[in-house]
């Protein structure tokens, strides 16, 4: 069985992954979702960008045939060529030392971005490699430092000798990350050995819904499904795989059990403190009751949001890779006219975003008592943002920032909810609120308006613009409910 650098890297990802990859139905697969193209295109493009200034060398091989391509890299390492861009390094993992028997034999497949040259003394000549890849990261994380070590591996049992350093290239960063093989090497010899006993084992894993890692992974409806069938603890807001590690050290893996759980048995647990052990209780007790509740450790009722004559709610689109925002919608409740008025304020190309910006201040300028409600901190950060890139005077931007309200923070802090997510679609939807556009989401968007940059079809705006608007309804919606529930719940409830 052939076990390679990706697999290594879902592995620290998701421990399931890669036994799926390996041992799953393909056809039980999810079908790869834009944002997951886009990705991949991104990454193949960036790549491309690097090797443009590079001369390079690829062994050429007939498809599939690896041994085939271990050949042609060999020779091309002998040649002493300077960059090798994908070549193909095979070992035995029985080589390795200190390597316990297993069901089967496994295959290193080690296939870096490049192999460059560098002075020392191997099996070639006076010369040696060292492994390189390129990342489109904007930090060295662990799993990429992982792979490289992967890599110099198994470049030093083909070349015979170990590198002391490999290399990672990022997206952000004009030099490149040396990554300390001394340091990453051990961690990775005990992650491989971890991820080949999951390989062997006769169901993979346990499920773990992680919201941020799963949702571009291709096995995802088939685990969420498992996670729900199950009411696994995963599903619940803030259980994070630590907490869920000391959750079942107490024999804590139900709902009921958990909701029925006093705080303090968790509060002194690593992962936990007295407000997050009272919160997560209260959070089983919300799901297994589905009902609201508010929290202990809530905000004092005088700072929970009002209804103002006027309001503001406001939300962002944005296109990360170009550093751009390049739609501000705003909508405007006006409770004395009884009126509401949604402005998309957008860049049909990226140079109008400047544009796009003093067209906010304008509009928000003429409600200057009005609050502008948002959710979570992106809309305020970028504000700030734009204020700085088009040296907005601070004097004028203060009184704007002084009126944000994030409602997410509003809510998050004051109540829970019986829901999965805390995200914006959770709870809107949890309150009957629905998106026209079913499957629109922010990363939809990033694609979609790169199709609007690459095709000039207004389609893709007119989408974006649709799920924009109904992001600042959804966020009208959550903070009215807010407002309501507080209302009934102090005054209105008899005593």
């Amino acid at each position: 069985m052939l076990i390679n650098a990706d697999l290594l890297l879902q592995y620290q990802r998701c421990k399931r992954r890669p036994f799926l990859d390996s041992h799953g139905d393909k056809s039980q697969r999810d079908t790869p979702n834009e944002l997951l193209l886009k990705l991949q295109q991104d990454k193949i493009a960036y790549q491309k960008d690097i090797l443009a200034n590079l001369p390079y060398e690829q062994p050429e091989y007939p498809k599939g045939n690896l041994k085939a391509g271990q050949a042609a890299t060999l020779e091309l390492m002998q040649r002493g060529v300077d960059y090798i861009h994908r070549g193909i390094l095979l070992v035995n993992y029985d080589q390795w030392e200190d390597t316990e028997p297993h069901n089967q034999q496994y295959t290193l497949l080690s296939r870096p971005d490049l192999l460059v040259k560098h002075p020392g003394e191997s099996r070639f000549g006076d010369w040696m490699y060292v492994p390189a890849s390129m990342e489109m990261g904007k930090r060295p994380k662990q799993e990429y430092q992982v792979g490289v070590a992967f890599h110099a591996q198994v470049l030093a049992m083909v070349q015979g000798v170990a590198p002391q350093i490999g290399l990672l290239k990022l997206r952000t960063k004009e030099t490149t990350y040396p990554v300390d093989l001394l340091k990453w090497s051990p961690q990775m010899q005990l992650i491989l050995a971890e991820l080949i006993q999951a390989l062997e084992s006769q169901e993979g894993p346990e499920v773990f819904i992680s919201r941020q890692k799963c949702n571009l992974c291709h096995w995802h409806s088939q685990c969420y499904a498992i996670a729900q069938s199950e009411k696994h603890l995963s599903l619940l807001p803030g259980v994070s795989p630590l907490r869920y590690t000391q959750l079942q050290s107490l024999s804590l893996t139900s709902l009921e059990s958990l909701a029925s759980t006093s705080p303090s048995v968790l509060e002194n647990l690593p992962g936990f403190d007295n407000q997050v052990a009272h919160k997560l209780v209260i959070q089983a007790q919300s799901v297994v009751q589905n009902r609201p509740f508010i929290l202990p450790y809530t905000l004092p009722i005088e700072n929970i949001t009002f209804t103002a004559p006027i309001e503001i709610y406001f939300d962002i689109e944005a296109q990360p890779d170009l550093n751009l925002d390049y739609l501000l919608g705003v909508l405007v409740v006006n409770r004395q006219t009884n009126t509401e008025q949604f402005y998309s304020l957008l860049a049909t190309k990226p140079e109008d975003e400047g544009l796009v910006w003093q067209q906010f201040l304008d509009l928000v300028g003429q409600y200057p008592e009005a609050p502008i409600y948002h959710f979570c901190a992106y809309e305020f950060d970028t504000v700030k943002r734009l204020a700085k890139l088009y040296q907005t005077p601070y004097a004028s931007v203060r009184p704007v920032l002084n009126r944000f309200v994030d409602v997410y923070e509003q809510l998050t802090q004051s109540v829970a909810l019986p829901i999965e997510s805390y995200a914006l679609k959770a709870i809107a939807r949890w309150l009957g609120f629905e998106w026209r556009d079913k499957e629109a989401s922010g990363a939809k968007c990033i694609y979609w308006y790169d199709q609007w940059l690459e095709t000039g079809d207004r389609t893709f705006l007119e989408m974006i613009q649709r799920y924009n608007e109904d992001d600042c309804r959804a966020t009208y919606n959550v903070k009215n409910w807010l407002v309501k529930f507080f209302l009934e719940e102090y005054y209105l409830r008899p005593a």
